[in-house]
């Protein structure tokens, strides 16, 4: 296998870094892991390194403004959700495609990487959608042992944060991870309407969604310490034009341990979640190469 970083300049004029873990032999699929809010690219390596052994080249990559894809005060950073969709995403999209057009590509969103979908102008050159632990982030809809601790985040150390700093200090507050301020505002604005994204962004947001025609699986957790079934079934609602799967799966599923929002990315889970779940998913005809409307 090899690792390599590759900086992409993208359609907003500013550089993310991204990873690409390739096999050793020609690839049978490319797949790109899309991380959650607040988690950075390194935290995927192991999936990454793994899938790239049977065969994927796989890209991971920080969102402008985490992670590799900064340097300085993340007062100065200007970007929101959108920008991350619009740009970084497809940047990404359009560097694999370029790159090999002939097998398919895959899209692995995580939480966030999920939920941006109907918001990436290029996600019709997904062969195929795999979303993990992603649901709508309505706090009132999110696991009840969470209420308390989401509504101090939304009403009192999100707004009052950003507006002191301009920037949400997440790290120091042990929330979510460090994020610029305009990202933290606009998933503020998300999170406090029941139809998160698409009620606040409108119609156009809306159209993104139902225009994704490429097939979806969505695996979620009944331990997910964040997002409730409601969440799940909430965001994949908004798919109207595709086939979804759902696979939501109890602690039995999983060996009797326990995965929550993070832990299906921890190689503990190597045969019973990426082998048995994860890897029978990516098995479109690796010869032909299908664009989703």
């Amino acid at each position: 296998m090899q690792k390599e970083l590759q900086p992409l300049i993208t359609g907003g004029g500013y550089e993310i870094v991204s990873t690409w873990y390739c096999p050793d032999y020609e690839p049978v699929a490319t797949v790109i892991l899309a991380a959650a809010m607040g988690v950075e690219q390194e935290f995927y390596q192991p999936l990454a390194c793994w899938l790239s052994e049977q065969g994927y080249r796989v890209i991971t990559f920080d969102y402008y403004g985490c992670g590799r894809s900064w340097q300085g005060p993340l007062s100065r950073c200007g970007v929101d959700l959108m920008d991350w969709a619009r740009f970084d995403c497809a940047a990404v999209i359009n560097a694999a495609y370029r790159h090999d057009s002939t097998h398919p590509l895959y899209w692995i969103g995580h939480s966030l990487g999920g939920q941006l979908l109907g918001m990436i102008p290029n996600a019709r050159l997904l062969s195929k959608v795999i979303t993990i632990a992603c649901g709508s982030g309505y706090w009132l809809d999110n696991a009840p042992s969470l209420k308390r601790r989401v509504w101090l985040l939304w009403y009192v150390l999100a707004p009052l944060s950003t507006a002191v700093l301009g920037y949400f200090p997440g790290a120091r507050l042990k929330m979510v991870g460090d994020l610029p301020g305009a990202v933290m505002r606009q998933w503020r604005r998300w999170c406090l309407h029941p139809r998160y994204a698409v009620g606040v962004e409108g119609e156009p947001i809306k159209a993104g969604y139902a225009a994704l025609a490429c097939p979806i699986t969505a695996i979620s957790f009944e331990d997910d310490e964040l997002l409730s079934r409601t969440n799940i079934d909430s965001l994949h609602g908004f798919f109207t034009g595709t086939q979804v799967t759902m696979y939501h799966l109890s602690r039995e599923d999983c060996d009797g341990r326990r995965v929550g929002h993070l832990g299906f990315f921890r190689p503990r889970f190597l045969s019973n979640l990426w082998a048995s779940a994860l890897l029978p998913e990516l098995q479109l005809n690796s010869s032909s190469r299908r664009l989703c409307g």
